[in-house]
C-alpha cells in the first residue's frame, strides 16, 4: 500500500515532503486540503493532525505530521543520504535547513499573515511588505551560512539533502512575494542545480496544483 500524503500544492511545508519522497521514488497518493477554505481545519483533518496543518503523511501505519520530521524520518528509514553522517554535519544541514523552516516560515504562513491583514491597517499591502521584510532578511543570512566553507554544488556537499528541501520551497515564495533575490549568488547557483533532478521538478506547485473548478 504506497503512502498518502494530505498536502496543499502552495505549502512550502508540503512541497518540501514531496521533494524527499520523490527523490526516493516512494510511491505515494496525495490527498488535497484547500487551505484557502479552511479544509485543514476540518474534524477529519484535526484528527490527523491536531495542529490543522499540512503535510501529513499516513505510511507504514504510521501517520507523520511535520515536514522535517518526516524528512528526518525518511532518510533514517531509507538510508537516504538526507543528512550527513557525521555529527557536525547533521548540525550544520539542521541549522541551514531551521534557519527557514524555523525562522522564516513560522511568521510567513498563512494563519500569521491572515492576523496580520485582519488587525493591521493597510491590508494586504501591509501583507506584502512583512513577506518581503521576513523572506527576505532570512534569505540573506542563508546566503551568509552558506558561505562557511561546507557547500558545494548543494547546501551541503555534492549531493541533494533537507536543506535543499527547504531552501527551493522558500524561493518559490520569494518569488511569490516579489522578494529581490538577485543578488543571492551561492542560493541561486544551488536552486539552479536543485531544479535540474527531476524529483525536484516534479514537486513544484505548478505540477501538482488541481486542475481549476
Amino acid at each position: 500500500m504506497s503512502a498518502i500524503l494530505y498536502d496543499y500544492w502552495r505549502s512550502s511545508a508540503s512541497y518540501r515532503v514531496r521533494i524527499a519522497l520523490n527523490m526516493l521514488g516512494e510511491p505515494y497518493e496525495t490527498v488535497p486540503l484547500d487551505l484557502l477554505s479552511r479544509a485543514h481545519e476540518s474534524p477529519e483533518h484535526l484528527a490527523r493532525n491536531p495542529q490543522g496543518l499540512v503535510p501529513a503523511l499516513s505510511i507504514e501505519g504510521r501517520l507523520l505530521t511535520q515536514s522535517l520530521a518526516i524528512i528526518e524520518y525518511l532518510d533514517e528509514t531509507r538510508s537516504a543520504g538526507f543528512l550527513p553522517g557525521d555529527a557536525a554535519g547533521r548540525a550544520r544541514v539542521r541549522a541551514l535547513s531551521y534557519a527557514i523552516a524555523m525562522e522564516i516560515h513560522p511568521i510567513c504562513n498563512l494563519r500569521v499573515t491572515d492576523q496580520l491583514e485582519a488587525v493591521a491597517d493597510g491590508g494586504d499591502a501591509v501583507k506584502r511588505a512583512w513577506m518581503r521584510k521576513f523572506i527576505g532578511e532570512g534569505l540573506h543570512a542563508f546566503e551568509s551560512m552558506l558561505g562557511d566553507g561546507g557547500s558545494g554544488i548543494f547546501c551541503h556537499g555534492d549531493a541533494p539533502g533537507m536543506a535543499d528541501f527547504c531552501l527551493v520551497p522558500q524561493l518559490y515564495n520569494a518569488r511569490r512575494w516579489d522578494v529581490e533575490i538577485t543578488g543571492l549568488e551561492r542560493i541561486l547557483a544551488i536552486e539552479a542545480n536543485c531544479t535540474k533532478l527531476e524529483g525536484f521538478a516534479e514537486a513544484h506547485p505548478d505540477r501538482v496544483r488541481p486542475p481549476e473548478k
